[in-house]
């Protein structure tokens, strides 16, 4: 397992932008997930550790578009229809042999062209006689015909590494002939929530507490991914078994997923762990909800310390802890496009901060999707998450939002 540096994380600015947070982590970490081969049937999600090329065309003959007449187009009469007798059958999958000049062939969807033949016309338009078949004028050279190579050429880049398979990708990689692909490794990751206050779901609670959503949550996200997420439980509020835990589970993941207990307060214990356990380079994001996320390594893995609020892990972990998983695991990232939405609301904001707000979307009378604020906008409130549609990105430098602006939208649905 590639071990990382303990400076890795130390940032330039102490208060970072989420653009630099991606930028600093894409630029200086390395990938640690291995290569590993398997089937198509079990690559969807995982990434593709290296180019893979196509060793054929495909298609990988001259095939025909449609069912019809497969003709040579010199045969075709330029002004006036033509007749020509039909000499055989082709089927897809059937061996064609070299068409004769004043021949047609009947032919089928998918079926290889006969050597010679360069057109085929479709059967809807010809008129069919005892005689043979009547083919009409106005024909291009080279109509319904698909040439070898048309959906990739032999030697070209089918799939390019780093890129999340997706099913489309896979049946590219059936159609050159690929029964496996090599992927990389989902990344292992060490999963914990930090609380005295908190009891697992399903629990006894006591009447000061909370039920643990956080660790649910962001498993379940984590394995969206195609992570390896694993669930290690509750930490208590305690430095030196905090420092502990983090040491053990550095052995043998890839990276250390905590949330709360990682801003200023007295009993947030988890930074000094950290810095106990391996190093800290603590980030301040200009980011809302989630201004404290906790970055550093623990016996060379990285570690990442979300905040306690669920709206803040959620947000956070979206495009915080997102580009991080891309890099560690090979991913080529790409930020996130949302899609353009016009506000239905008005809203004053102190800029500064590049705010997540919880939306619901609808069609308006004229055809355009707008967006409305959900009601609740609080960090610790999860009904904000299950009642909204996803998120309205506002830049940090807006200072005010006007009914008929444009903002980005990223729908929760397109986002895992």
């Amino acid at each position: 397992m590639t071990r990382l540096s303990d400076d890795c994380f130390d940032p330039s600015v102490p208060v970072m932008t989420v653009a630099e947070a991606t930028a600093m982590i894409l630029s200086r970490l390395p990938v640690v997930a291995g290569v590993e081969s398997v089937p198509l049937s079990q690559a969807d999600g995982r990434i593709a550790a290296e180019d893979v090329s196509a060793a054929i065309d495909v298609p990988p003959f001259d095939n025909s578009a449609v069912d019809g007449y497969a003709v040579r187009f010199s045969d075709l009469s330029e002004t006036g229809s033509t007749l020509l007798p039909v000499r055989g059958r082709l089927p897809a999958g059937a061996a064609p042999s070299a068409l004769s000049a004043r021949a047609a062939d009947r032919i089928f969807t998918g079926a290889a062209m006969p050597e010679g033949a360069d057109t085929v016309v479709m059967q809807e338009d010809v008129e069919v006689t005892p005689a043979g078949v009547v083919l009409p004028s106005g024909i291009v050279r080279g109509a319904n015909r698909r040439p070898a190579g048309e959906d990739i050429a032999r030697g070209s880049v089918a799939i390019p590494a780093g890129r999340r398979l997706r099913p489309q990708d896979l049946a590219l990689a059936a159609a050159i002939g690929r029964g496996a692909i090599p992927v990389r490794r989902a990344l292992r990751v060490a999963v914990f929530s930090t609380g005295n206050e908190l009891t697992e779901p399903g629990g006894a609670r006591a009447a000061s507490g909370i039920h643990d959503s956080n660790r649910v949550m962001l498993i379940a996200l984590l394995r969206r991914l195609g992570a390896d997420a694993r669930d290690l439980g509750i930490l208590r509020d305690d430095p030196d078994v905090l420092a502990a835990r983090l040491r053990e589970a550095a052995q043998g993941h890839d990276l250390i997923l905590t949330s709360g207990g990682v801003s200023v307060g007295e009993e947030d214990h988890v930074k000094n762990a950290v810095a106990a356990a391996g190093s800290l380079a603590f980030w301040r994001l200009a980011i809302k909800p989630g201004r404290p996320v906790a970055m550093g390594v623990v016996a060379g893995t990285p570690f990442v310390g979300l905040p306690g609020n669920p709206v803040a892990a959620f947000v956070t972990l979206a495009f915080v802890v997102r580009p991080l998983l891309d890099r560690l695991g090979g991913a080529v990232h790409t930020e996130p496009r949302g899609m353009p939405v016009r506000a239905a609301f008005a809203l004053s904001r102190k800029p500064g901060r590049r705010e997540f707000l919880r939306v619901c979307v609808h069609r308006a009378a004229d055809g355009a999707c707008e967006a409305t604020l959900f009601p609740r906008r609080g960090s610790g409130t999860i009904t904000s998450l299950t009642g909204s549609d996803g998120f309205a990105d506002v830049p940090d430098h807006l200072d005010r939002i006007d009914p008929g602006d444009v903002l980005a939208f990223h729908a929760f649905a397109a986002m895992w």
